[in-house]
């Protein structure tokens, strides 16, 4: 059995280191690009470090995947793996901009079993535990029961001019947090047509679960971890009653750009 109390102190020192760092509190901040338009800072670096550490300690027969680590596919043999993003939504982060959290999972043969995010920037920790339910701030979440995909609350900057028929609400520039508003009942749907990674998806996504969110990849399929390539094509998150009406809304679209990134490979 895992010490749940001595994960969420990690998870919160971790959030603490970030924050004392963050610009947004007055921080001078190292950071620099890993690839054209891929930031990072020192303070993903520190933070990285801290939870390899101290998680590793604390479940040594875990796996390891991590943004700010390099792959080691040893971890495919493990049943168990720690899944981490340091600082979701390093664009917010380095920008002095609330929109962040430190993001960590613990997944089982493919499937969340725990999730933590640690937004200190908006004072907010979230929680959530397979079939124990999630929790922000230590109160219970349920997530959006909207029924009607028309008019529902999307955190997007912009809209397409076809979801004209969707309403824009807040977007922090992290994913999970996105993903933790439907979990809160905050936005209805959140939708993504690109290739993302397992640690953007795996804590928030359970959170959303546990709330009575659906929670799938673009096309409807279930979402899976620890996988060789640790990418998916899309991300939909939404109340139950609008989920299908989404897959089909979003499906012309995602065929059409796996189509064409298919054809630029081959």
């Amino acid at each position: 059995m895992i010490d749940h109390a001595r994960l969420q102190s990690i998870v919160r020192e971790a959030a603490a280191i970030a924050h004392a760092a963050w610009p947004g509190a007055g921080h001078a901040l190292e950071s620099w690009d890993k690839t054209p338009g891929n930031p990072v800072s020192a303070a993903d670096m520190a933070v990285d470090s801290f939870l390899k550490r101290e998680l590793m300690a604390l479940l040594p027969s875990a796996g390891w995947l991590s943004e700010e680590t390099v792959d080691a596919p040893g971890r495919l043999d493990n049943r168990l793996i720690w899944l981490v993003d340091p600082i979701d939504g390093t664009r917010d982060f380095i920008r002095g901009r609330p929109g962040w959290a430190v993001s960590v999972a613990l997944i089982s043969e493919g499937r969340p079993l725990i999730g933590m995010l640690g937004a200190p920037a908006r004072n907010e920790e979230w929680i959530a535990i397979a079939g124990q339910g999630a929790q922000r701030n230590g109160a219970p979440l349920e997530a959006s029961r909207r029924t009607k995909f028309a008019g529902a609350r999307v955190p997007t900057d912009s809209l397409m001019k076809e979801d004209r028929l969707l309403a824009m609400v807040e977007k922090p520039n992290s994913i999970a947090l996105r993903v933790a508003m439907v979990a809160a009942d905050e936005a209805d749907l959140v939708a993504t047509l690109r290739w993302g990674y397992e640690w953007d998806i795996g804590a928030a996504a359970l959170i959303a679960r546990e709330a009575g969110a659906a929670t799938t990849d673009a096309f409807g399929a279930p979402l899976a971890y620890n996988k060789r390539d640790p990418r998916a094509f899309g991300l939909l998150v939404s109340a139950p009653g609008i989920h299908a009406e989404a897959v089909q809304h979003l499906a012309t679209r995602a065929k059409a750009i796996v189509a064409s990134q298919r054809a630029e490979i081959g």
